[in-house]
């Protein structure tokens, strides 16, 4: 029961009703979604039929207020307190209540400063229930935003779009009429700051008697009309929509038609500069108009001038930064430049540096290798010139061989007649005039080649005894 009770207490607070069975039968018609029910009360209960709700009447003391139909510059101060209610967890109900702080200006006008609790409220209430865990979607997994916010940006807007079809549709039959801005009232407040503008409220009752006759004979004045599109940015809501009623509480209206006056201020406040509540002519509200918007004059030119001075600030600002940046990139253009030069020339002498290490490392290693060839040659000569013993005196069986090189040196040696033709060859190598293997022994007459097919022969076989006259021949 404990969670029925927070919420039931919540509802109460949030809504000003007393009547537990009652605020219980809502709860119950809507499943106790507490948003829900919240959302679907405050959307469907004009001020005229309830009293504002607690979060504003019961946290507000007024001094000094001036009668319900008064519009002359009488000061009205509203200092507004935060008091939570009974038995409502403190997060939410600050959350809801912020404080607000009384604005007196030096204009002669009423400039008492509106807290917009109740509509802060709207925007915050999702994530404070969902804190305490009473939200219908704390339970939700995901952690998103909830759908059903009581006031979203979208909601609020297309309440607007609604009341300017309406008042259209209803009064647009003459070509003046104030131009409702179709936005929210923070997007137009908003909206007038920019524009160094006050800002028009009219907050429309469609079921109030003097409605129809304020809006022809009144808002739809061609003089006034004109008069409020060009010095005021115009918003306007219905107070049986959720935003247009909880601007009727926070504005405190008690009687209608009801307009007034509005500038922004700081940390989600308005400041109210004027209010007129009740029928008037145009000629009245123009005179009021006229006179707000004189005494406001000198503010808003002072922020105008204020704003064209930061403007021209940071417009300087961001010159000299610019400048700045500029020269900061062509100082870091060119040291990126002298660094990759420098890197250039380093990696320029890396690469030379390699390339003498290769070459000499080559040139070591060919020089090895030839050294190593060299003395291959060398002992492979040796060991041919030993394989072929002492050379044989003359006699029956000793062959003698001339062998005369592509030069014209001759070599001329005794053999054995049993010796083969790879002796002759390995006698032509030992002799270090020629690289072996690329040559050929070859006899004029008759013409014989003595290759790799001969060399098995003996010089008696191959028909060189006694004697032999042989050519060594280069191979091509």
């Amino acid at each position: 029961m404990g969670d029925v009770s927070d919420k039931l207490a919540y509802f109460q607070a949030i809504t000003g009703l007393e009547d537990v069975d009652l605020c219980t039968e809502i709860l119950q018609a809507h499943g106790w979604d507490l948003e829900l029910a919240i959302s679907s009360f405050t959307a469907s209960n004009p001020s005229d039929d309830h009293p504002p709700s607690s979060a504003s009447a019961s946290a507000a003391t007024t001094s000094a207020a001036a009668p319900p139909g008064d519009a002359g510059p009488g000061p009205r101060q509203l200092a507004v307190e935060p008091r939570p209610a009974a038995g409502g967890p403190s997060l939410t109900w600050r959350l809801i209540t912020l404080p607000v702080s009384v604005i007196s200006g030096g204009l002669g006008l009423v400039s008492g400063a509106i807290g917009l609790g109740m509509w802060i409220a709207g925007g915050v209430l999702s994530y404070s229930l969902g804190v305490v865990g009473l939200g219908s979607g704390s339970g939700r997994s995901g952690g998103g935003e909830s759908s059903s916010r009581l006031v979203s940006v979208s909601a609020a807007a297309a309440e607007a779009t609604e009341f300017v079809a309406s008042f259209e549709r209803e009064y647009g039959a003459t070509a003046a009429r104030p131009n409702f801005v179709s936005e929210g009232f923070m997007d137009a407040l908003q909206r007038s700051r920019n524009a160094f503008k006050l800002l028009f409220v009219y907050l429309h009752s469609p079921d109030h008697p003097d409605t129809p006759h304020f809006c022809e004979q009144t808002l739809c004045n061609e003089a006034l009309a004109a008069f409020v599109n060009e010095n005021f940015v115009a918003w306007g809501g219905s107070i049986r929509s959720s935003e247009g009623f909880k601007m009727s509480n926070s504005l405190k209206a008690s009687r209608f038609p009801f307009c007034a006056v509005v500038m922004a201020a700081t940390n989600q406040r308005i400041a109210l500069l004027q209010q007129v509540e009740g029928p008037k002519s145009p000629e009245e509200m123009l005179t009021i108009l006229q006179r707000v918007l004189e005494e406001s004059g000198p503010v808003l030119i002072s922020a105008r001038l204020e704003a064209e001075e930061r403007r021209t600030n940071m417009r300087l600002r961001e010159e000299q930064d610019a400048a700045y940046r500029a020269a900061l990139e062509a100082d870091q253009a060119r040291e990126r430049q002298m660094r990759e030069e420098q890197e250039r020339l380093e990696r320029e002498a890396a690469e030379a540096e390699r390339k003498r290490k290769e070459e000499e490392e080559a040139r070591e290693r060919a020089e090895r290798e030839a050294a190593e060839k060299a003395a291959a040659l060398a002992k492979l000569r040796e060991e041919k010139a030993l394989s072929l013993g002492a050379e044989p005196e003359k006699g029956p069986n000793v062959t003698q061989v001339l062998v005369r090189f592509p030069t014209g040196e001759r070599k001329e040696r005794r053999f054995h007649s049993d010796a083969t033709i790879q002796s002759l060859y390995d006698y032509v190598d030992s002799l270090g005039c020629l690289e072996m293997g690329i040559y050929t022994l070859v006899s004029n007459f008759p013409r014989v080649s003595y290759g790799s097919d001969k060399l098995s022969l003996s010089l008696k076989e191959a028909g060189l005894h006694p004697q032999a006259s042989l050519f060594v021949e280069l191979n091509s």
